[in-house]
């Protein structure tokens, strides 16, 4: 019965992988292994269950903002917000989170955005405010605490002429929800969506499904900056009840601002194992073919790591049910 399990298991994931690559939304990517690298197909399983489940107003790559609770709070508090985001610009604190050294360089998420020249300063992540973000902008993490379908937030800065290649987000858990603070307020400076263009305009916000392909430019002399916020996907409960433990994966990826700021667990896994990650890099420079060779041979031994632990979960649950019916059946003898 494991086997069966297993087997039915991994043909969702590649039923899901073919979903996510071929069929959803209308853009592409160009081939199967630009996916692979690009969109996280690890958590497409889950992704498809919380699709499913996601309430037909929230479908689709942009959502309508007006159908969020309580968003039109964080709108009307732009300016106020936006004089923090470019307190913290001026004084160099946006800069400092993505610089080498940092304690908000390691970051599993977003980390490959920043040799393109984009910053970020976390509000909150899936938990509590940082206590950077209490001290250095008070104001915003006052008004985010107020919503509590925000479960994370940030000040995002895309400079002048900066670019960010097509890309989608790991978890479906939540839809994005982006603030135009400080912005060059000009269609050269954009969002594309599954191909529907967004441009970012001071006061103006909007929502998207960050687990579709997307890419940023900004084609002006001037940076953008804005709030970028995760909030609660709408869901019927069974999703819901998924989702909730689905977050924790997203909690784990806190990534602080300052020493004062909790690290999540996985971020701290990947700052441990950062030395091997640029050894990696290294030995790709000097000898490509092997470091393709060990790339295929460390991916396929993690993934029959997995597949394993899940046949060993299914056998001990099996074994567990098969000792419950001896014991059963045995009752009424020794009655």
């Amino acid at each position: 019965m494991s086997v069966w399990i297993l087997a039915a298991i991994l043909a969702y994931w590649v039923a899901s992988v073919c979903y996510v690559f071929g069929f959803r939304g209308r853009v592409r990517y160009a081939t199967l292994s630009q996916y692979m690298r690009k969109s996280w197909p690890i958590f497409a399983p889950v992704n498809c269950l919380l699709y499913m489940t996601t309430r037909r107003h929230a479908r689709g790559p942009v959502v309508d903002g007006a159908s969020l609770e309580d968003i039109a709070l964080i709108r009307s508090q732009w300016q106020l917000i936006r004089e923090e985001a470019l307190a913290l610009y001026r004084s160099g604190q946006l800069h400092a989170t993505s610089q080498p050294g940092s304690a908000g360089f390691h970051d599993l998420g977003f980390r490959t955005f920043y040799k393109r020249g984009w910053m970020k300063f976390y509000v909150k992540w899936y938990g509590p405010a940082h206590r950077s973000a209490q001290r250095l902008c008070p104001e915003t993490t006052r008004i985010v605490d107020q919503l509590p379908s925000i479960r994370g937030a940030m000040f995002s800065i895309l400079p002048a002429g900066a670019a960010l290649t097509l890309h989608s987000d790991p978890l479906a858990c939540s839809l994005r929800y982006h603030l135009g603070l400080d912005t060059p307020n000009s269609a050269h400076c954009h969002i594309n969506i599954d191909g529907r263009p967004v441009a970012w305009r001071n006061g103006e916000d909007f929502v998207f499904d960050e687990t579709y392909p997307h890419h940023a430019s900004n084609n002006t002399d001037q940076a953008r900056i804005i709030l970028m916020c995760d909030v609660e996907r709408p869901m019927h409960w069974p999703g819901r009840l998924l989702n909730r433990l689905y977050m924790q994966i997203a909690r784990g990826m806190a990534v602080p601002n300052t020493a004062e700021d909790r690290q999540g667990v996985i971020s701290r896994v990947f700052e441990r194992i950062t030395p091997i990650r640029n050894a990696g890099i290294r030995l790709k420079q000097r000898h490509r073919p092997l470091y393709k060779l060990l790339k295929y041979v460390l991916n396929l031994a993690l993934i029959g790591m997995l597949v394993l632990s899940i046949y060993a979960a299914l056998r001990l649950f099996e074994s567990a049910g098969d000792t419950m019916n001896v014991q059963q059946e045995a009752a009424p003898e020794h009655a």
